[in-house]
């Protein structure tokens, strides 16, 4: 029996293969583009989730509680002397790893003599940590014992790739001597397995702790400062409540840093990492909940949409299909039977469409992951959750679009449909269908609105002022250790011969970093306490602000110093004093860290974005300290770059001829903050896009149902003087109607999310009536493009033909 249902059901589809054809190239695209969503948030939720105890690592977190802001926020930075202290007040706690990630990393490997082979630079990856953090995270070795490997200053794993890339063969690699940024000898103790792509802990060499610098953090009593590249992760106890726990880490925190007893700190369970967008993460990639919430929402609406073209195709087909209805109810067909065909007829066009849409991502997936920088590889698509999704999806799938279309076909009245009397039957379905169009394009004019919207906030973020200038200006990173910063003089007169240089300045990093700050609180004016807000640390010369043109608005300059022996503060740290106007601040003491480093505030720069966009204005304080120093900031004259980048490299081959030379521009630098809201608009455009081509699909169906419906009008309209324009606008008018109403619907829809999102930003656009106007105006453009092909059609039919009977 069911092969004549599959018989029967061929020999259907092929005699209107048109609209067969159409109904697969929808499904077809709308399941591909499910299956992409669904691929991507897999990937996403899949983040460290191959740890076998990763229902018991937690992240520790600060919890900031800034005089000025009304909210609490969370970061993942924590006081040097944090995984310490925790080790001796909490015993239970058996496993505690700090880890110092900073970036910038230059590996440079060593011969049997110590003599320089070879020089890699690595942006990130150098991870210094402790033996514990192998016993929490399941990072296998390939060679090297685990317990021993990081147990030993100045002793480092490397990963299989990195071995091969540094060694040649990774089997020959443990014993190696490798030396990192020019300051500290390494012997390689280990060799780990392949790191998977799904982690926020992207290892390429992990160093002991206690090697060179990080040696301090051991005995560190530093409860004040903080760096973003220090962080620390727990392994807690089966029998411990995180909430208990937390609330004795609260208390614990505020009873080591009685100055600043506001903030405390708190842990954080391993899943929730990559989708703390705030507090970020090791990997500089994570994605908020909301963001996955938006993909399965536009999943679901594409796919919905995919059915609503089949739907609406189908039940135009109906009425050409009365007479095989009725015959088949003459010859003793009933209604199940004749469902049951009609569904068959759906699944065989959901399932070559499921293949098409495989065959769809297999081909673009490499593609896709490239445009959003995510590894999204062909192996994704072959496992049992991407089966289960598909046969899920075509099961779906197959009763939302099959279901309609065969309830109205097999309750066609067989005398009807042998007498060609189903005009005022079939219209009555006619409401749903512009319904479903509606539907579609409410949809569609969303995302496009969207679109609009998240294009200028992008703009947005590249045109508004920061503050400083950024144009023309490479930073390039420098040596850390004593030798390079004593060639820093040597340097800067080599410079200064470069004509196309116009300006050199060494510090820290640059006026705005995305995740690369340092934070601190200090004693103002010889007060007993310090204040109640961090400020950001920024170590520089006194070329900084004519480089970087940070205006001052009270006092003058940093003088030329080693040492830090004056600050200069923002507008913000003075608003937060509670000052009155930036002069009152002016020779006024700023003491840091128990009073190490103090002296006057001898200038007040206007405030500037020292982050991105998405975050609010921060209070900077600068000071000299070449110690602090890391990269060179180089600003250059616009007439010829390149020779000037030429001249650059060649002063750094000779001046530090064992460093790779790397740099990077400054405008290129603060674009790449915003990396995530351009994937987010690639997204939406190419979910704009599909959402257009299938909604046009729906149209089509439409048209071509009324185009069935309104023959014999239009033949009548004819004879009786109607022009071919009159007929065009009796088809287009009905769409026009249609495409008003879903704007109507999908304004105040778009309008509401967009703002949402927009909340998040600090500094955002407004948004402007024409986007929406804007989003109508191309929706009803590309709606009156697809109705045209069978409003012509008709318009310019024989009318002979029209009203000729039987």
């Amino acid at each position: 029996m069911f092969r004549n249902y599959f018989k029967t059901s061929f020999r259907s589809l092929w005699r209107i293969r048109n609209y067969t054809l159409i109904n697969i190239a929808g499904l077809a695209v709308g399941v591909s583009v499910c299956l992409v969503i669904f691929v991507i948030i897999r990937f996403e939720q899949s983040f460290d989730d191959f740890h076998s105890k990763k229902d018991r690592i937690y992240r520790v977190l600060t919890e900031y509680h800034h005089a000025d802001v009304a909210n609490i926020f969370y970061g993942k930075a924590v006081p040097f002397a944090l995984p310490g202290g925790l080790s001796s007040a909490f015993p239970e706690l058996k496993e505690i790893a700090p880890v110092f990630a900073q970036g910038d990393d230059q590996i440079i490997v060593l011969d049997q003599n110590g003599q320089s082979l070879k020089k890699f630079k690595e942006e990130k990856g150098v991870f210094f940590t402790t033996p514990s953090f192998l016993r929490i995270f399941d990072f296998p070795l390939l060679a090297g014992n685990p317990a021993t490997a990081l147990k030993d200053p100045n002793t480092a794993i490397v990963t299989r790739e990195i071995a091969e890339k540094y060694f040649g063969d990774w089997k020959n690699a443990v014993g190696k001597m490798v030396r990192w940024n020019n300051k500290e000898n390494l012997k390689v103790t280990g060799i780990l397995a392949s790191i998977p792509k799904n982690t926020d802990l992207p290892l390429k060499v992990v160093v002991a702790m206690g090697t060179g610098f990080t040696a301090d953090f051991a005995k560190s009593s530093n409860w004040e400062g903080t760096t973003s590249s220090f962080g620390c992760f727990v392994l807690l106890p089966e029998h411990i409540s995180v909430s208990d726990f937390n609330i004795r880490l609260r208390s614990y925190s505020k009873k080591m840093e009685p100055v600043n007893d506001k903030d405390s700190h708190i842990i954080q369970p391993l899943k929730e990492i990559h989708f703390d967008t705030h507090a970020g993460n090791f990997s500089g990639k994570s994605i908020s909940p909301e963001m996955i919430r938006a993909l399965w929402m536009i999943a679901g609406f594409i796919l919905l949409i995919a059915c609503v073209n089949f739907v609406n195709l189908a039940t135009a087909q109906a009425v050409n299909r009365a007479r095989e209805v009725g015959v088949r109810k003459v010859l003793g067909s009933s209604r199940s039977q004749l469902k049951m065909q009609f569904l068959i007829e759906t699944l065989i066009i959901v399932g070559i469409s499921v293949v098409m849409a495989l065959l769809i991502v297999l081909a673009g997936l490499p593609s896709i992951g490239s445009l959003l920088d995510k590894p999204l590889a062909i192996g994704m698509l072959f496992n049992s959750q991407v089966l289960s999704f598909l046969l899920i999806t075509a099961f779906m799938v197959t009763l939302l679009a099959g279901f309609y279309p065969s309830l109205v076909m097999s309750r066609f009245n067989p005398i009807q449909a042998l007498k060609s009397r189903l005009v005022a039957l079939a219209s009555r379905g006619l409401s749903l269908r512009r319904g479903l169009v509606i539907f579609q394009f409410v949809i569609a004019q969303a995302l496009i609105v969207g679109t609009l919207i998240l294009a200028r906030q992008m703009n947005y973020f590249n045109s508004r002022p920061l503050g400083f200038d950024k144009e023309a200006v490479v930073n390039i990173p420098v040596p850390g250790d004593s030798v390079g910063t004593s060639r820093l003089p040597y340097l800067r007169e080599k410079l200064s011969a470069v004509e196309g240089i116009r300006m050199a300045s060494f510090n820290s990093n640059t006026p705005a970093e995305d995740d690369n700050d340092n934070w601190t609180t200090f004693t103002f004016n010889h007060a007993i306490k310090e204040t109640d807000f961090y400020s950001i640390i920024k170590w520089a010369d006194h070329q900084y602000l004519p480089t970087y043109r940070l205006p001052l608005l009270a006092g003058r300059n940093l003088e030329p110093s080693d040492t830090a022996r004056e600050f200069l503060v923002d507008e913000m740290v003075v608003k937060n004093l509670g000052l009155r106007k930036p002069e009152d601040a002016l020779n006024k003491e700023i003491s840091l860290w128990g009073g190490t480093i103090k002296g006057p505030i001898v200038g007040v720069m206007k405030e500037f974005n020292a982050r991105s966009f998405r975050r609010d204005l921060a209070p900077v304080l600068i000071a000299s300290m070449n110690r602090g120093y890391s990269e060179a900031s180089i600003k250059l004259s616009t007439s010829d770059i390149s020779t000037s980048i030429q001249a650059l490299e060649k002063i750094w081959s000779d001046v530090y001829p064992d460093f790779v030379f790397e740099y990077q521009f400054l405008d290129n630098k603060i674009e790449n903050f915003y990396k995530q809201e351009k994937q987010l608009s690639r997204l939406y455009q190419m979910f704009a896009l599909v959402s257009i081509f299938l909604s046009c699909l729906g149209l089509y169906g439409l048209a071509s149902f009324m185009a069935v419906q309104k023959i014999k009008e239009v033949g009548i309209r004819k004879v009786l003087g109607a022009s071919s324009a009159n007929i065009i606008y009796l088809f287009s008018k009905e769409f026009i109607v249609l495409i008003v109403i879903a704007f109507a619907i999908a304004a105040p829809i778009a309008w509401y999310f967009m703002n949402r999102w927009l909340q998040d930003y600090p500094f955002r656009i407004q948004v402007s009536w024409w986007i929406f106007i804007l989003g109508g105006l191309s929706s009803a453009l590309i709606a009156l493009c697809t109705v045209s092909f069978q409003a012509v059609r008709a318009a310019f039919r024989n009318p002979v033909e029209s009203l000729r009977t039987e």
